[in-house]
């Protein structure tokens, strides 16, 4: 399927261009067959006046001079050939021209005057044939056919190198065409250039809104965009600030709650209940913290960021160096020092940085960070050589809730939050097996 709109475009012109020229083409042979014919008419007809004011009736008989005024008839090769014959059909004269040539022609003489045919001979010679019937020569009573003829192949070379000439002519004409085309549809289109250049802007982040200097078959179509990006960013506003009020008016009741459960503990009797209760209660806040999280680190409408990778990396790595310092992690950075990552920068810090506090949590001494780039897009990796993850627990850690690891704190919710981040961005997260020996997170970004 052709997805370029200007390819299709000069498509279309140049299948409408070739019909019409195909169309045209025979119309004009036509035309230009239909002039020569006539021509070689007129010039016959001329060609027998002058047979008609040469020739002379004495004494009852026709009489010719020997050389003629038009010189064609006078050579023995020409190509132009003079016959007369009388009442009965017979030849009663014939040019020198014809001293060689064998025509079986019979005259019409039947009171019809002049008359223009095309005859075929028996050796397969076509000529056009111009028979005028005369009654009167010098002032005297005659009745004479006087017919002139010439070869109808000088008429078809003519036609061949006029339809050649026209193939050329027409296949110029196309190229020429198609080349204005081609200059006429990129003008034309400058006008979706520029709305798609404002488009990649605001993806970037550069600007918030399409212009309004767009020709006006496009102002529809960038009032509505832009009204959905002012749309957009009210309702995210909007989204986040009830979240925000939510969760503030629910820290104060979860507060009281989480004292009244402590005050309950200190019964023994109320030990079961207390617990319970502060189970219920983390749950509770871990619920409010998973949606918040979720609301405030998705991607964005039609805003497509790019956050340099390594500046962010180096701040992770100090402060998680410093966290784990007993371990002495050991890491591997693969990835150019001008890296991006298609992600805005607050949901990269949290993917990025949930990812790698799981790999020094469980690392033995090594975690390794590289960037893949091919035609399927770019692939971050961040690997450990710690214990890894087993395969058929893999889809159940990315849960919300679940965790392998329960000898550390933990709520359980940062592979879900960063899968859900993740998947906001159209990306993909695959759990996989390190060449380090643990566990691999890698993340595959779409190209754009």
């Amino acid at each position: 399927m052709i997805r370029s709109l200007r390819v299709r475009l000069m498509l279309a012109a140049f299948i409408l261009a070739v019909l019409f020229m195909l169309g045209l083409l025979p119309a004009l042979q036509s035309t230009f067959s239909l002039a020569l014919r006539e021509s070689i008419e007129q010039r016959l007809a001329s060609d027998v006046t002058t047979l008609i004011s040469a020739a002379r009736v004495e004494n009852g008989k026709l009489q010719m001079p020997d050389l003629l005024p038009d010189e064609r008839f006078n050579l023995p090769d020409s190509r132009l050939l003079g016959y007369i014959y009388n009442r009965q059909g017979d030849l009663v004269w014939r040019s020198r021209a014809t001293t060689e040539q064998s025509i079986n022609y019979t005259p019409r003489y039947d009171g019809l005057g002049a008359q223009f045919a095309h005859i075929h001979e028996a050796n397969g010679e076509e000529y056009f044939v111009y028979d005028v019937e005369v009654k009167l020569l010098g002032g005297k009573s005659a009745a004479y056919s006087i017919v002139a003829l010439q070869p109808v192949r000088e008429y078809k070379a003519i036609l061949s190198g006029l339809r050649e000439k026209l193939f050329l002519g027409f296949g110029a004409a196309l190229m020429a065409l198609l080349v204005l085309l081609w200059a006429g549809l990129t003008w034309g289109l400058r006008a979706l250039r520029q709305l798609s250049s404002e488009l990649d802007e605001i993806e970037s982040g550069e600007r918030e809104s399409l212009s309004e200097t767009h020709p006006r078959e496009l102002l529809r179509l960038t009032g509505s965009l832009n009204r959905l990006l002012s749309s957009e960013r009210e309702q995210r506003g909007r989204y986040r600030d009830s979240l925000g009020d939510l969760a503030h008016s629910l820290k104060t009741p979860l507060a009281v709650l989480q004292g009244v459960s402590e005050t309950i503990a200190q019964r023994p009797e109320n030990l079961e209940q207390a617990r319970i209760l502060q189970s219920q209660i983390e749950r509770m806040s871990q619920q409010i913290g998973y949606q918040l999280q979720r609301a405030s680190l998705r991607k964005s409408g039609l805003v497509r960021h790019q956050v340099l990778l390594k500046p962010l990396l180096d701040s992770l790595f100090s402060t998680l160096q410093k966290v784990y310092r007993d371990k002495r992690v050991h890491i591997v950075c693969n990835l150019p020092d001008l890296a991006q990552v298609p992600m805005e920068e607050a949901a990269l810090l949290e993917m990025l940085g949930n990812l790698l506090e799981n790999a020094y949590r469980l690392c033995l001494g090594e975690v390794k960070v590289s960037l893949a780039f091919d035609e399927f897009g770019t692939q971050l990796s961040i690997e450990d050589d710690g214990p890894g993850v087993p395969e058929s627990q893999r889809a159940r850690i990315l849960q919300r809730g679940e965790r392998l690891d329960r000898q550390n704190p933990g709520q359980g919710i940062g592979l879900a939050v960063v899968k859900d981040i993740i998947e906001s961005y159209d990306a993909q997260l695959i759990l996989d097996d390190s060449p380090l020996g643990g566990a691999a997170f890698r993340v595959r970004f779409k190209p754009f």
